[in-house]
């Protein structure tokens, strides 16, 4: 039977609870303190989400696991954005010095509201409430939104389903997930042998990873629409014109080391797609956004506004196969 339990961790010197989950031979590990990131999943013992490995001394949740960005994925340019005739100006906590990113999920605690299993699941449900979890973003955010997101782990798939709340007022937003897929079931192989697949018919034109705002036909380094090996490539390529999902859901990504294979499906409301390799080299990361980077200050760059004491789902899965 699916099981949950919590766990007695550390990171950063600080003791913490973390909640784990349980089914068959598949394992969640979910930490409520660090942005509710769902920090290793394991199937058939293998691991397939990368952690950092100073996470226990210097935990960077944005680097490892599977972080939650709202209410904006990536970055914000200058930190700036207007609203409904206000200019609203955020912490520049990007690495420049320069922009905004990430929202403000990712780094702080969430709530643990709801948590159970079935036969063949077991779910867990946090959230993220600005006016409760992050009072002082409320002074550069135009109103009040909450997060609920539900991580239920199956065995051999991983669904993530989330609902964006507004209250008194418009909530503008969008909301993404970064996930770091390390694929070790080839001890010491190495990405560059590993295949990729992303069926996007277009790319965001960017400079220093901000929009340009013009959508251009995939350059051949970074095109992807038919499965190759990834080689010695650099990303961080923002991914549109996507399939189109219907009422259901639809795979926007494969990644394959040769032994096993993740594939990243998402329903409709998921338009953009981010490929990124940190400087490691030791992960790809397939993050599915509902917006573009920037989206607040780029004209059809999907930024959401939901009407006052609305309600926005969405739903990814990420699904884990072996190669026979």
């Amino acid at each position: 039977m699916p099981t949950i339990d919590e766990l007695d961790v550390s990171a950063g010197g600080v003791a913490d609870r973390a909640i784990s989950l349980a089914v068959e031979d598949a394992r969640l590990e979910v930490w409520p303190r660090f942005g509710f990131n769902a920090l290793r999943w394991q199937v058939a013992g293998k691991d397939v989400l990368f952690v950092d490995p100073n996470w226990p001394t210097a935990p960077v949740p944005t680097r490892s696991g599977h972080p939650i960005l709202f209410p904006f994925p990536n970055r914000l340019e200058n930190a700036t954005f207007e609203f409904d005739g206000s200019v609203f100006r955020l912490p520049k906590n990007e690495s420049s010095g320069v922009h905004a990113i990430h929202g403000f999920t990712p780094k702080n605690a969430w709530r643990t509201v709801d948590r159970g299993t079935a036969a063949d699941f077991a779910f867990v449900t946090g959230e993220f409430r600005l006016s409760i979890d992050k009072p002082e973003v409320l002074a550069y955010w135009p109103s009040d939104g909450c997060l609920r997101v539900t991580y239920t782990l199956h065995p051999k798939r991983l669904d993530v389903a989330a609902t964006v709340s507004s209250f008194d007022r418009p909530l503008p937003f969008g909301l993404g997930y970064h996930p770091y897929f390390a694929m070790q079931n080839s001890p010491g192989a190495g990405i560059d042998d590993w295949t990729l697949r992303v069926p996007a018919g277009e790319v965001w034109e960017a400079v220093g990873a901000i929009p340009t705002g013009r959508r251009l036909t995939p350059p051949e380094s970074v095109d992807f629409r038919m499965s190759r090996r990834i080689g010695n490539v650099e990303l961080d390529t923002l991914y549109t014109d996507l399939p189109e999902a219907g009422d259901g859901l639809v795979e926007l990504a494969s990644l394959s080391d040769g032994t096993s294979t993740i594939r990243v499906s998402a329903d409709r409301r998921f338009r953009e797609l981010l490929l990124f390799i940190p400087a490691h080299r030791k992960a790809v990361a397939i993050e599915p956004y509902t917006c573009a980077t920037n989206a607040a200050n780029l004209p059809d760059g999907g930024w959401l506004v939901l009407k006052p004491n609305s309600k926005h789902e969405s739903r990814v899965s990420y699904d884990w196969s072996e190669v026979r």
